[in-house]
């Protein structure tokens, strides 16, 4: 019975999807999520406006907006997925600070390294922080003896590869967010996931 309720509760997750979903709309019935200054108007990346204006809260609203339903559908189904697992493993407060800290994580360095290559892009996507959820169930279930619930290291491996590829040969993808994401993911895994101990059903 335990097992059965602690699968179901993964209310953080479940929000955080919402919240996509329903800034994507309320951006889309305001304009077009495939226009660029409309999308930088509302909260987007854009690395001058973050330095030069302090515009600092672009690092977590461009974690709630995506550019087109292709890009919200693929996201949201990924975090659909594989976020209530973390979420399990985490708890509720720990993986919503994990999520933003993956998140803001991925847009800095992101930016640091557009920055460095002198290119100012407008950039968008909750990609970064599901990276980060990605590398943080890695680090769970590396501990867990390569097992996590339904998740095993193969299947992660496999998600990380395919997610990768996907980027390096498609055009406008931000791979600085997803590769530095994956890195914060882990290295949060670390910091925030304890393997559980199992208590003996004996009785004396």
């Amino acid at each position: 019975m335990d097992e059965l309720n602690s699968r179901r509760k993964a209310y953080v997750n479940m929000s955080l999807i919402a919240l996509n979903i329903i800034y994507f709309l309320y951006l889309e019935m305001s304009g077009s999520t495939e226009d660029t200054q409309f999308m930088v108007s509302h909260g987007a990346m854009y690395a001058p406006l973050v330095i030069e204006r302090r515009e600092y809260y672009r690092l977590i609203t461009s974690t709630f907006m995506h550019f087109g339903i292709n890009h919200i559908m693929n996201n949201m189904l990924i975090l659909f997925i594989l976020g209530d697992n973390l979420e399990r493993a985490l708890g509720h407060i720990k993986y919503l600070i994990f999520y933003i800290i993956c998140g803001v994580g991925a847009n800095v360095a992101s930016m640091i390294v557009n920055l460095s290559g002198y290119r100012s892009v407008v950039s968008a996507g909750a990609s970064g922080a599901i990276f980060g959820v990605i590398g943080g169930l890695l680090y769970a279930v590396a501990v867990n003896r390569g097992q996590l619930e339904d998740l095993s290291t193969r299947q992660l491996v496999v998600v990380i590869l395919c997610s990768l590829y996907f980027g390096f040969t498609s055009t406008g993808v931000d791979n600085a967010a997803h590769i530095s994401g994956l890195i914060i993911g882990i290295i949060m895994g670390v910091i925030l996931y304890r393997r559980p101990r199992y208590r003996s059903s004996k009785q004396i």
